[in-house]
């Protein structure tokens, strides 16, 4: 049963970005962060949030950038917090949301029990990966969600191993909502986060986040590299309704893969990725195609 949602408009309550941040220019979680503010409407939600670049978003004391009560955990921690305080607003009768906001580190790798626990228990929570690729707030290690070739703090001569595939394993837990959120889609972006939000149970949303700092980009086309990244069929746009049927929302539109990795000091040296990740698209769009044709979500789902 869905809850019921405030029309969309300004809200009474401070924003959740507010001035004294301490993000870099062009940090793409910040974008995502205001877009998330848009579609939450007057809704006051608790960010629960792990050791991650959004952990030191609101800056020393007193300053605060976080306009919602918001409680900062371990990295392994944050899904685990957010259980007990969905299960006390179940049991007062509030409706106002839960929400992880979640860097890569803490959501593949480190918070991935507790992730996991959460999605199998279906805990009525919102999480919300930002995917910088990166531990972007501890000196740019490789991460789980790191690509093939990228070079990292910890993998100068590039990352050997491929990414992990997280929107699978959620989907493996046949939590209700699993979708893939475009910084370059942005009406696709809020009607997804809209949707989430009008659920009830454990529901994950992946937003690729360009690092301008960690990937050796221009701040300027955090946005842009997004675009490319959907465009060449680096970041795949879907949705998956119970762990069961899959909705395709954008699809590549056959630009170049290196026009995005040559834009990234991290591929410094594109060539040794190049041929791999081609490789990977095609396997990766191959199987996405054919899980969409087989299993279809319905056009009344969302």
């Amino acid at each position: 049963m869905a809850t019921s949602l405030p029309a969309p408009g300004t809200s009474l309550r401070p924003h959740l970005l507010r001035p004294d941040s301490t993000n870099c220019p062009g940090c793409a979680m910040s974008l995502g962060l205001q877009w998330l503010d848009e579609a939450l409407g007057e809704a006051t939600p608790t960010l629960v949030i792990p050791a991650c670049c959004a952990a030191v978003t609101p800056g020393a004391f007193p300053a605060s950038a976080y306009g919602v009560p918001a409680i900062e955990t371990t990295f392994a921690s944050s899904a685990a917090v957010a259980t007990g305080i969905a299960r006390v607003r179940q049991q007062n009768g509030e409706t106002d949301p839960t929400i992880c906001w979640a860097g890569d580190g803490g959501t593949y790798d480190i918070g991935m029990a507790t992730l996991s626990a959460a999605a199998e228990r279906n805990e009525d929570i919102l999480y919300i990966c930002y995917d910088n690729e990166i531990y972007g707030n501890t000196g740019g290690q490789r991460s789980g969600a790191t690509p093939r070739g990228a070079r990292t703090s910890t993998t100068p001569r590039g990352k050997v191993e491929s990414k992990k595939d997280i929107m699978a394993i959620m989907a493996a837990h046949r939590v209700p909502y699993a979708a893939t959120l475009s910084l370059a889609h942005r009406d696709d972006f809020l009607r997804k986060i809209r949707l989430a939000l009008g659920m009830h149970g454990f529901r994950f949303l992946l937003m690729l986040s360009p690092c301008p700092a960690g990937w050796k980009t221009d701040p300027a086309e955090s946005v842009e590299l997004v675009r490319l990244a959907v465009a060449c069929g680096l970041f795949p746009v879907y949705e998956v309704f119970d762990g069961e049927t899959y909705r395709i929302n954008a699809r590549p539109d056959g630009a170049p893969l290196d026009d995005y990795l040559r834009r990234q000091g991290r591929f410094r040296t594109v060539a040794p990725a190049l041929d791999d990740l081609r490789a990977q698209v095609e396997r990766d769009w191959k199987r996405l195609d054919e899980l969409a044709r087989v299993f279809p979500a319905p056009q009344t789902a969302g």
